[in-house]
Formats: C-alpha cells, sequence, structure tokens
C-alpha cells in the first residue's frame, strides 16, 4: 500500500464519484484510497452540484445512468461550473453514448464492470494531461486581490503595485496556485524526496512569501501551517 502511495505523483488528489450503486462506488473508493488519493461520495447529480458549490475536486468519476439525471447532462453541468477533468464510468455500452459523451467534453469513457487497475491509470492519465495542458496555457493566476504571471515572476496587488518574486520563491507560489486548498508536505514544496527534518529552507520561503502577501504574516490568512502535516494555500484561484 505504502509503495504505490510514493509511486503515484497525483496522491492528493481529490476524485468525485458519482455513482449511485454504494458497492460500486465502495469498490471506486477503495482501489483510488490505496494509491494515495482522496475521494467524496455522492449518490446522485444533485449531491455533486451541490458538493461543487463548496469543493473544487481534481476529477469527476460520472455514471450515466443515475436516478435523478441523465449522466451527459450531469457533465455538461459539470463543465459549466468546475474546470475538473471528467471520466465517464458506466455500463451503457452504446457506441453513440461513447461519442456523445467524448464530444460534450469528457476526458475518457471506461465500461462496467471494470478493471480496478485500469480504472486508476486512467484517472492519472486524465490527471497528467489536464497538468500538462495547465501548465502550458494558464500563465496569469488570480487569487485574493492578488495576479501572479508565471511567465516572468510577478506579483502584481490590487493597488496595481508590482513586486518581483525571486525564483525561490515565485517557484513555491506556483505550487501553492496549481494546488489549492490542499494540504502539501514540505517535501512537495521543495521538490524533494528525502528532505532531512533540519532543512529549514522551505520555512524560510514561506516567510518571506508571507510577508509580501499577508496583510497580517503572523496571523496568516492564505499560507496556513497545518502543524504534522504541511501547508495549505486557502484561496481560490482562478486562471487567465
Amino acid at each position: 500500500m505504502k509503495e504505490m502511495k510514493e509511486n503515484n505523483p497525483e496522491a492528493g488528489k481529490l476524485i468525485a464519484i458519482v455513482e449511485d450503486d454504494p458497492d460500486v462506488a465502495r469498490t471506486i473508493e477503495q482501489v483510488l484510497g490505496d494509491f494515495g488519493f482522496r475521494t467524496i461520495w455522492c449518490r446522485n447529480a444533485g449531491e455533486l452540484l451541490r458538493r461543487l458549490r463548496q469543493s473544487a475536486p481534481d476529477l469527476c468519476i460520472v455514471d450515466l445512468g443515475l436516478p435523478d439525471m441523465d449522466g451527459l447532462e450531469v457533465m455538461q453541468r459539470v463543465r459549466a461550473q468546475s474546470p475538473c477533468g471528467i471520466l465517464i464510468l458506466t455500463g451503457r455500452a452504446h457506441v453513440s453514448d461513447r461519442v456523445m459523451g467524448l464530444e460534450l467534453g469528457a476526458d475518457d469513457y471506461v465500461l462496467k464492470p471494470f478493471e480496478p487497475r485500469e480504472l486508476v491509470a486512467r484517472v492519472r492519465s486524465i490527471l497528467r494531461r489536464r497538468e500538462q495542458l495547465a501548465d502550458e496555457s494558464s500563465q496569469l493566476a488570480e487569487f485574493a486581490g492578488w495576479r501572479f504571471n508565471l511567465g516572468n515572476n510577478t506579483l502584481q496587488g490590487s493597488d496595481g503595485e508590482e513586486h518581483v518574486l525571486s525564483t525561490a520563491e515565485a517557484d513555491l507560489l506556483r505550487v501553492f496556485v496549481r494546488n489549492p486548498n490542499r494540504i502539501l508536505q514540505r517535501e512537495q514544496l521543495m521538490g524533494k524526496r528525502d528532505l532531512q527534518p533540519t532543512d529549514r529552507s522551505i520555512d524560510v520561503r514561506i516567510s518571506r512569501l508571507r510577508r509580501k502577501l499577508e496583510p497580517d504574516p503572523q496571523n496568516p490568512a492564505l499560507i496556513k501551517t497545518v502543524y504534522g502535516a504541511g501547508y495549505l494555500f486557502l484561496a481560490t484561484v482562478n486562471w487567465r
């Protein structure tokens, strides 16, 4: 189990499962959990759409045969509300359903019954592709009145004043804006696997970034310390 998580660079990503069959949902939750993913289970479309107002999943696994709404309509609603990835998981084997789902914006389509390992591989592939596209196309992140240009490492406040970040500060903020509202370990923030407990360089970078971003660096509202776990970037990030 531990080895699976260590070999999954997408570990910690949030997956929303929209499935009315409890047994299928439990199977999906278990296999994704084994690979380090976080999950939320929605029993119907209405529950998912309510959750999307509060949570920001990285990917939604959507069953087409839901009790309260057709899965294809659900997918369109999700696309209108969230930039997350979408994987259709269904018993519908008709080619027309598959084509329609992909044309409406699904990233992939898996038929039931499914092989758990294949499902994980499809999920990881979608997340990698979407992250790569985001890296290539999105260069301007807006959050909490700030505008961060990833192309030239500049940070602009609501007053229009522009600051140039150091490479280390920009690299750290880049990780934060790519992973908002998610607890990140010090190793993830530094990009090192075997970070020594005595290495305080990440704490120095966090302190410097707080002094630029926070009205009160001693009582931070954006970059939160989660004791024993890491740091949390508490913000809604919009990409331009």
